[in-house]
C-alpha cells in the first residue's frame, strides 16, 4: 500500500463498563478488572438473574459530559462522549478538512421508546412523543454529528455485532478513494430491555459472568458503551501535533449465509473475513502478533470462530483473547471498542487476557491467553461477527 493510500489511526475514544475514557479502560484491561455486575440502571424482571456490563454513569452525568440534553437517548450520549474524546485525542479540526461521521448502532433510541410505551398503552392520548422521534438508528448518528459539527458525510451502519467494524473500514475506503480526509468512525449501543429479552429468548445469556472459549461456557453477558477511532489520510497525519498510533492495513466483510442468528459450525464466514483482511493488508497468518477474538462465550460462536482460526493459523497460533470478558457484548459498539483495544495493544505492547477461563476447549488445538503479556505487537487482527452471518475482520499495523 502506497503512502497516499495509507489510512492512519489518529485518535481514540471509548466509554464502557470498565471505564469512562481511554485511560480508564486501559487501566482496567491491565489490572484485570471486569465490568459485569447485577443490573443497577436497567429496570428488568431479570435484574437478579442476568448480570450485565453497564456504564457506571447516570444519564444526567452522561449528558453533562456529552454537552447534550439528558432527554436524549443514552445511545447518543455514550456516542457523543467517546467521539469527542477521539477527536480531542487526534487534535484534528474537522471543520478544516472534508470530514465524515460514520457511526453504528443496533438499538437506536429504543431506551426512550421503552419508557414511552407503558403510559401510551394505558391511554393513547398520554405520553410525550418527543421520546420516540429519535427511535431509529440513524437519528442517533445525526444528533451526534450535529453536536460534533460534522456535515460533509454522515451515515449509519447497522449490521448487528459487526456494525462498528464495518463503520471503520467504510471510513478507510472513503479516505483511500479520496472522498474524505478525516473520518470519525465507530459505534454505540445502550442496554435496553428489548435486547436483553431478545437475547434471553435465544437462550444465549449467561446467568454467571461469561467465560469465552471455555469448554464449559454457557453464554454471553450484554454490555453497553461506545468506541470511535479518528481515521486520517497521509496529508492530514502530516499536520497533526503527534504521531498517529498505527495504520488500518486490512479489512474484510464476508457472509456465510448459514442462519439468522448462528454462525456456521465450520466458521466459514469467520474464515473468509480473516483471510480477506490478511490479503488486503499483504500479511500472512504468521505476521499476526495478537488476535482480539469476537469471543462472545456462546457455544456456537466460540467453536465457529475457533475452528476458523485453527484452519487459517495452523502451525502458528498467535496469542489471542476475548476482551468481552471485561466489557460484555456491547453489540453495535463492540467492533469499535475492540478496535480501540487493538490499537492500545500495539501502542503499549500488550496482549490483554481473557478472564475466567478454567478449562480450554477440547476441540481446539490452541488456548486463549489468560494473563497479561508484554511483547512487541506489530499487527493485530480484530474480529467482529454478527447475526445473519455478517462477519468482519480488521488488521491494525504498527507504523514502519
Amino acid at each position: 500500500m502506497s503512502k497516499e493510500q495509507t489510512v492512519y489511526i489518529g485518535g481514540l475514544g471509548v466509554i464502557s463498563a470498565i471505564g469512562n475514557n481511554v485511560t480508564e479502560n486501559l487501566d482496567a484491561l491491565v489490572s484485570g478488572r471486569a465490568g459485569m455486575q447485577a443490573m443497577q440502571r436497567l429496570q428488568s424482571v431479570h435484574k437478579d438473574t442476568l448480570p450485565v456490563a453497564e456504564v457506571s454513569l447516570s444519564n444526567e452525568a452522561l449528558a453533562a459530559r456529552a454537552g447534550l440534553p439528558e432527554t436524549i437517548s443514552r445511545t447518543a450520549l455514550l456516542s457523543a462522549i467517546a467521539a469527542r474524546e477521539a477527536i480531542a485525542d487526534a487534535g484534528v479540526e474537522c471543520s478544516k478538512w472534508r470530514s465524515g461521521f460514520i457511526s453504528a448502532n443496533s438499538v437506536g433510541g429504543m431506551d426512550k421508546t421503552e419508557d414511552f410505551f407503558p403510559g401510551f398503552l394505558e391511554d393513547a392520548c398520554s405520553g410525550d412523543l418527543k421520546m420516540v422521534v429519535n427511535h431509529e438508528c440513524g437519528a442517533v448518528t445525526e444528533i451526534v454529528a450535529d453536536a460534533l459539527g460534522i456535515k460533509d458525510f454522515v451515515t449509519t451502519i447497522s449490521t448487528a455485532c459487526s456494525s462498528s467494524a464495518n463503520s471503520i473500514f467504510l471510513g478507510a475506503r472513503m479516505i483511500r478513494q479520496g472522498l474524505l480526509d478525516v473520518v470519525v468512525a465507530g459505534g454505540t449501543d445502550a442496554l435496553t430491555r428489548f435486547t436483553l429479552n431478545g437475547f434471553n429468548t435465544l437462550m444465549i445469556l449467561d446467568q454467571q459472568y461469561c467465560q469465552p472459549f471455555d469448554e464449559n461456557r454457557r453464554g454471553l453477558n450484554l454490555g453497553e458503551g461506545a468506541g470511535y477511532v479518528v481515521l486520517v489520510s497521509g496529508a492530514v497525519a502530516a499536520t497533526l501535533s503527534k504521531k498517529p498510533f498505527c495504520t488500518l492495513s486490512g479489512w474484510c466483510n464476508a457472509n456465510d449465509a448459514y442462519h439468522q442468528t448462528a454462525s456456521s459450525p465450520t466458521g466459514t464466514g469467520s474464515l473468509l473475513a480473516m483471510k480477506g483482511a490478511l490479503k488486503k493488508s499483504g500479511l500472512s497468518p504468521a505476521d499476526i502478533s495478537y488476535i482480539n477474538l469476537h469471543g462472545t462465550g456462546t457455544q456456537n460462536n466460540d467453536i465457529a470462530e475457533g475452528t476458523a482460526i485453527a484452519t487459517l493459523f495452523e502451525g502458528h497460533y498467535p496469542p489471542m483473547s476475548s476482551t468481552k470478558s471485561f466489557t460484555g457484548h456491547t453489540l453495535g459498539a463492540s467492533g469499535a471498542i475492540e478496535a480501540v483495544y487493538a490499537v492500545l495493544s500495539i501502542k503499549e505492547g500488550l496482549v490483554f487476557p481473557s478472564l475466567r477461563l478454567q478449562t480450554p476447549m477440547k476441540d481446539l488445538p490452541f488456548s486463549v491467553t489468560t494473563v497479561l503479556e508484554k511483547k512487541q505487537i506489530d499487527h493485530v487482527l480484530s474480529n467482529s461477527f454478527g447475526f445473519g452471518g455478517n462477519c468482519s475482520s480488521l488488521v491494525f499495523s504498527k507504523l514502519q
